[in-house]
């Protein structure tokens, strides 16, 4: 840690402040928000090399307004990329940006960009937050084209459940767009500047809630529409024809999916009255999350895109000057027909041959079927057995876990057993997770920990998902003898069947599997916040298939 007054302080938690709809942008929609007189504060001078806390220094500003700065900077002692604000100590907004981030690295949330440090230092505040370099924000994505109903279903079921996480601790962010929500290259949605970003503007909100819902409605409108459920123009979408008033998605645009248009419009709720005509409003981001998960699951669309160009057929090469062009040659024409007599007798000839084979074949099949005594007849193909057809290997289907226990036999025997119903109740915003660690093997302690499912009886696996929230985890499959009755107490009455790494992986064993007990065993946990015990696994949602 930097000296100076840390994060380690005291954290009172500030009342929901930023307001998304009320930052003074261009196309934003009026709310009801309370932004704070624009200060008169010269921004700190500060440049490209400067080093704050003898670690952090500045390589880039990215924004200067308001009498604070963000940069891109370089943490020298960990040798990683972050991100900084900073504002003068005497900044009108200074303490308040301090209690938002103190209590926004308090929660610990994986699916926020974590804040790892806030500092008040040499006349200067700054808070320290995470980079993600290979991270596209929804705002260069939809500057290409709108997302695909998957995509677009990710996004405002990840981000939903994300903030209502963050409102059931008291903590809103006020000023969702386009720009504040990131998506990673394993497909994981995150967002940042949770209260942080609506302390650095001064805005404030009556009704912190409904605010961000309807601001995660907006996300969702423009994530199917490429256009900005407003009249103006913003975060470099157009918006709505004026005088239209807010049209449904799927009206606005072709083959936008109807429950995804609903939920925008339902989100998009404005004074207590719903766009949609059939559902009531969505007035919080639990309400959101529990009408995202209710949708029928959207699957992503396996495309085979065609090649980007055609690939063009053999040209001769032009000859060099001079050279005169051969011509084509003719091929040779066919052989003379035969004359006519002797062409027919020479006919009558070769059919009487064809003749005369058919009948010495048939003779000898015949007389090998006498001599095996006609059981022949009775085989049937590739050892089937008679009066059966080969039929095609039963369907996918789910397989219900009639129970789970976490798995810790290298510990001290327990991690977080009351969480394990989570990982498998159907609702991707509940959870089961690890304890904390120090690294991310488990501080060196132990090779993994994990969970034991029971399928209630030996049954056919195809393959076990495993939706994890975080970073890339590192994942084992491992399964119990199909003749186990009771569940395993040690590692060893498992046996390794797949593994994977990834945020969302798809176990699969590379043959045949039937078992009862199946063990998903965690070897390698993402570092989900900061501190001295930043490493921390979690699991959703488990789904088994067979």
């Amino acid at each position: 840690m930097p000296a100076g007054k840390t994060a380690t302080g005291p954290t009172d938690k500030p009342t929901a402040t930023p307001a998304a709809k009320a930052t003074g942008e261009a196309g934003e929609k009026p709310a009801a928000a309370k932004p704070a007189a624009r200060p008169k504060v010269s921004a700190p001078e500060l440049h490209s090399g400067h080093k704050l806390a003898r670690r952090y220094q500045l390589a880039e500003c990215v924004t200067r307004v308001d009498g604070f700065s963000s940069w891109r900077a370089v943490d020298e002692k960990l040798r990683r990329a972050v991100g900084i604000h900073v504002l003068p100590a005497d900044h009108p907004r200074a303490r308040a940006v301090l209690a938002a981030a103190r209590a926004a690295a308090l929660l610990g949330d994986p699916r926020f960009v974590q804040v790892l440090d806030a500092v008040e230092e040499d006349d200067l505040v700054y808070v320290i937050h995470e980079w993600l370099p290979d991270a596209a924000s929804l705002a260069d994505l939809l500057a290409t084209s709108a997302l695909d109903p998957y995509e677009a279903y990710q996004m405002v079921s990840q981000v939903s459940q994300a903030m209502a996480a963050a409102h059931r601790e008291g903590l809103a962010h006020l000023r969702l767009d386009p720009g504040a929500v990131l998506r990673t290259v394993s497909g994981q949605y995150r967002i940042r500047g949770l209260a942080v970003a609506a302390a650095l503007r001064g805005l404030s909100s009556d009704h912190p809630q409904r605010q961000d819902t309807e601001s995660i409605g907006a996300l969702l409108y423009a994530s199917l529409t490429q256009r900005w459920p407003y009249e103006d123009d913003a975060h470099g979408l157009a918006g709505l024809p004026k005088g239209v008033g807010l049209v449904a998605p799927d009206q606005v645009r072709a083959g936008v999916h109807r429950g995804l248009s609903e939920i925008a419009m339902r989100a998009l709720a404005n004074d207590g009255a719903t766009a949609s005509r059939e559902d009531p409003p969505c007035t919080t981001p639990e309400e959101l999350a529990k009408a995202v998960a209710a949708l029928p699951r959207i699957r992503p669309v396996d495309v085979h895109t065609p090649p980007a160009y055609r690939v063009p057929a053999y040209q001769q090469p032009p000859q060099p000057p001079g050279v005169p062009t051969r011509q084509p040659v003719a091929p040779p024409p066919p052989p003379p027909a035969l004359p006519g007599r002797t062409g027919q007798f020479l006919k009558g000839v070769v059919a009487a041959l064809l003749i005369v084979a058919i009948g010495l074949g048939s003779w000898q099949l015949a007389d090998a079927l006498k001599s095996r005594g006609g059981h022949s007849a009775n085989r049937t193909p590739n050892g089937q057995k008679s009066g059966q057809h080969t039929s095609a290997p039963p369907a996918a289907h789910p397989i219900r876990i009639v129970t789970a226990k976490d798995f810790d036999p290298l510990g001290d025997g327990s991690e977080n057993s009351e969480l394990v119903p989570k990982a498998y109740d159907g609702n991707p915003s509940t959870y089961w997770q690890t304890s904390s660690y120090t690294q991310a093997d488990f501080g060196g302690l132990k090779p993994g920990v994990g969970l034991i499912l029971d399928l209630g009886s030996a049954q056919r696996v195809t393959s076990v998902s495993v939706d994890f929230i975080g970073n890339t985890t590192s994942v084992d499959l491992m399964a119990a003898g199909r003749d186990a009755t009771s569940m395993p107490s040690r590692l060893a009455d498992f046996t390794k069947v797949a593994s994977a790494t990834g945020a969302k992986v798809k176990l699969t064993p590379s043959s045949q599997l039937t078992a009862r007990f199946l063990l998903v065993w965690l070897t390698k946990l993402p570092q989900t916040s900061s501190g001295s015990l930043p490493f921390r696994g979690s699991i959703s949602e488990i789904d088994v298939t067979g």
